[in-house]
């Protein structure tokens, strides 16, 4: 696939730019997907709702965002990926701003879903951007520092949600992005190097496959509870939606230009990671939904004080990741990844162990260091694991697809582990919001156990060998 390219800044100086912009980039990105969770008790406080409505401030972002996010990488394949990643982060500083005046729940999930929509064009081009910035010689050490900076974001957004809820207003976890959007906007337009792929096509079809199908199996699971599962809108959802996903499958085989080529996932190193990585961020997202709320609705902590006995878990990544990323160029990136998804496991297990209403912060500290160096351990390689999965022309759509698939574990997520909870408990005492959580989380560490098993089939660095440029690829700069 022909490159083209311009370059405004080149060489250290370049790459460095690159660096910073993309990675403040990809921070508040993932930040939203978790900051709201902290707040979601002052929200339904504040503007009501119920337990569906609540994950839809979750679900309507991470959908919107997963289902769009390739859709985005083609735009930017085809018409400058710096361009469209302008126009992504301008959408997403805009729809932050609007969730932040919000009137009502409904508008608040509206403008959720547009700050997705942003997020989707924006996220996959900065690792497409980031990639062709850096030499190759430095290209490991930089996607690993821009994984940890990710994985630091999903982490600590609960901690930054309940800060700025308790000290400010919950609408400040919104507003927060719109002063980093406008500081971004001039950077990225000035320092960032334009590329294209001129032979980029659109897959509509596919978007609307892959779209229709995942909100009508969202859509379903997050109201099964509330309309009753074998209530007409829910079985519709469910099989409709999955019939579309199936459609989508089909059109990833035999389609000549696909969103997803499916061929991808003949490769076991893509295949891997990409499932792995759904399933760590199902596992992860819909445990980190009701936790977040079990510390301050059971045990009555205020949203800085849950923040702030997340820590262990949280801050993790700033002391681990740099370990994980130098162990993952000595000995390949599948055991830190693997090792990391198991004590992920591992710690949300220990947290169904010793859940209970008067729970002390003492028995759940075991849970959080574990699950805090497990994220670390996978945060660091991942990025590096998939960029070096496909051929240089494929990585944009390679960054597409695991940024994908990882949102579309986390919608599903919040609305299977949501499911479990509404299903054997409530938000009627703490003790029947213990009775929901505990299942949630013995579910959530099953799958995040499920993601380590899969891992194991990404190839060891003895049996890796980077794919070959395709036939006739070049790289032009000007």
């Amino acid at each position: 696939m022909e490159e083209q390219a311009k370059e405004p800044t080149t060489g250290r100086r370049g790459a460095t730019w690159a660096l910073v912009i993309t990675s403040v980039a990809g921070f508040v990105a993932a930040l939203d997907n978790l900051v709201v969770t902290t707040a979601l008790p002052s929200i339904r406080k504040d503007l009501g709702g119920a337990l569906e409505d609540l994950e839809w401030t979750v679900s309507a972002y991470t959908l919107t965002f997963a289902v769009l996010l390739m859709l985005g990488a083609a735009l930017g394949d085809r018409f400058g990926r710096r361009r469209l990643f302008l126009v992504g982060l301008t959408v997403f500083t805009g729809a932050s701003a609007a969730a932040a005046l919000a009137p009502g729940i409904d508008a608040l999930v509206a403008a959720r879903a547009v700050q997705g929509v942003g997020a989707a064009i924006m996220m996959p081009l900065t690792l497409t951007l980031l990639t062709a910035a850096v030499p190759a010689a430095r290209r490991g050490m930089a996607l690993g520092i821009f994984g940890a900076v990710t994985g630091l974001a999903v982490a600590s957004g609960p901690l930054i949600g309940g800060s700025l809820t308790e000290h400010i207003s919950w609408q400040w976890i919104f507003w927060l992005n719109v002063p980093i959007g406008l500081v971004l906007l001039p950077l990225a337009r000035l320092r960032l190097s334009e590329s294209y792929a001129p032979d980029a096509r659109l897959d509509i079809p596919g978007t609307l496959l892959v779209s229709g199908g995942l909100f009508g199996i969202v859509y379903a699971l997050v109201n099964g509870q509330s309309d009753g599962w074998s209530s007409a809108p829910i079985l519709t959802g469910l099989i409709l939606g999955s019939a579309l996903i199936g459609g989508f499958v089909h059109h990833g085989f035999n389609n000549k230009n696909p969103m997803l080529p499916m061929r991808l996932f003949r490769n076991r190193a893509f295949f891997g990671i990409n499932i792995a990585s759904l399933l760590m961020f199902l596992g992860m997202f819909g445990s980190i939904f009701l936790l977040s709320q079990f510390l301050q609705s059971v045990l009555g902590y205020s949203p800085t004080e849950a923040g702030l006995r997340m820590l262990p878990w949280t801050g993790m990544p700033l002391i681990v990741a740099p370990i994980a990323g130098y162990l993952s160029d000595r000995i390949g990136g599948r055991p830190v990844v693997v090792t990391g998804l198991a004590l992920q496991a591992v710690g949300l297990g220990l947290f169904a162990l010793v859940l209970g209403p008067d729970v002390s912060y003492a028995a759940q500290l075991p849970a959080l260091i574990l699950g805090g160096i497990g994220m670390a351990l996978y945060f660091a390689p991942a990025a590096s694991l998939v960029m070096s999965s496909v051929r240089p022309g494929e990585q944009g759509i390679a960054s597409g697809a695991n940024n994908a698939l990882r949102e579309v574990g986390g919608a599903l997520g919040v609305a299977v582990l949501g499911a479990v909870f509404a299903a054997r408990g409530g938000y009627e005492s703490a003790d029947t919001f213990t009775d929901g959580t505990i299942p949630a989380l013995w579910i959530g560490a099953g799958v995040v156990g499920l993601a380590a098993v899969v891992a194991l089939l990404i190839p060891s660095r003895h049996e890796a060998a980077a794919p070959a440029p395709a036939e006739g690829e070049k790289v032009l700069v000007h």
